[in-house]
């Protein structure tokens, strides 16, 4: 695969920084700035030598863009992310790691999950999974909250599962063994003249004939408890800074935009970062 010269030349400059953090026992801030931190790690990495200099290959850190503009568009975020000060929280979408700054000062670093960059396409809609780079400001913080899973979510199960997608109707939908689909008192369930009405389970998706229902907005079915870990912080426009169960997604491209974190860093955010405080992205 042969590699644009941007991320040959970010490749070759990371190199310099590094050197002195492999020198000195010291590990490269969110702008290749150095912070002490505890090096008694053993673990065994690749190495190769320059003149006599021992260079720590895990330590250079390759940048991929998809083309001039997305590299533009990095620099210029990663620009104002370096040049803010004053309290803030960075976020580097490449090292796929959050930062807590105080000027220069790095008060908290740990790795993050960001956005997977897919797109999903379904009955003529997209739906695009990216982070966007920026600066935004933590608008609210909430604990134990609830998801309130978007389209896109139901789209993605029934592409997986072959599924078509409907919606239920003020007056319900009529299921092909003559029961009804409806809503009554805030949950959806099913309705036949012989039973009554008996609500569905809220943690399972709503499948019938073939269909999967998307559960209106307002109801329970529409709640999910603990997708979000125990906290999260609003950026606004749908992102958010939040907890997962998915433990093994941390420091992967995996989520639909939102960046999360491990139960004890996003704990520490929600405790220590106030309403008000800028997010950089890049």
């Amino acid at each position: 695969m042969r590699r644009s010269f941007l991320t040959l030349l970010f490749a070759a400059s990371a190199i310099a920084p590094n050197l002195a953090c492999a020198q000195q026992g010291f590990h490269r801030g969110p702008f290749g700035l150095l912070s002490a931190r505890d090096t008694s790690d053993t673990t065994v990495r690749p190495e190769v030598k320059l003149d006599s200099i021992t260079v720590d290959l895990s330590a250079v850190h390759i940048l991929h863009f998809k083309g001039r503009a997305d590299s533009l568009s990095w620099e210029r975020a990663r620009s104002a992310a370096e040049s803010a000060d004053g309290y803030r929280l960075v976020v580097s979408l490449q090292d796929r790691r959050i930062w807590v700054m105080a000027d220069q000062d790095t008060i908290l670093t740990a790795p993050v999950a960001v956005a997977k960059g897919t797109t999903l396409e379904y009955q003529g809609r997209s739906w695009k999974f990216e982070t966007p780079r920026g600066r935004r400001t933590v608008r609210m913080k909430e604990a134990d909250p609830i998801w309130i899973p978007p389209d896109w979510l139901y789209a993605e199960v029934a592409v997986e599962h072959s599924l078509k997608l409907g919606r239920i109707p003020d007056r319900g939908v009529k299921l092909s063994d003559g029961r009804t689909l409806k809503v009554q008192d805030g949950e959806v369930g099913v309705f036949s003249a012989d039973s009554g009405f008996t609500p569905l389970l809220l943690d399972e998706h709503i499948v019938f004939d073939s269909t999967l229902y998307i559960p209106p907005q307002g109801t329970k079915n529409r709640r999910v408890n603990g997708a979000l870990g125990k906290f999260r912080l609003d950026l606004g426009e749908g992102y958010l800074l939040h907890g997962t169960p998915y433990k093994d997604s941390i420091g992967l491209a995996a989520t639909h935009g939102c960046i999360r974190l491990r139960d004890e860093d996003i704990s520490w955010l929600y405790d220590h970062v106030p309403v008000g405080t800028h997010v950089y992205i890049y």
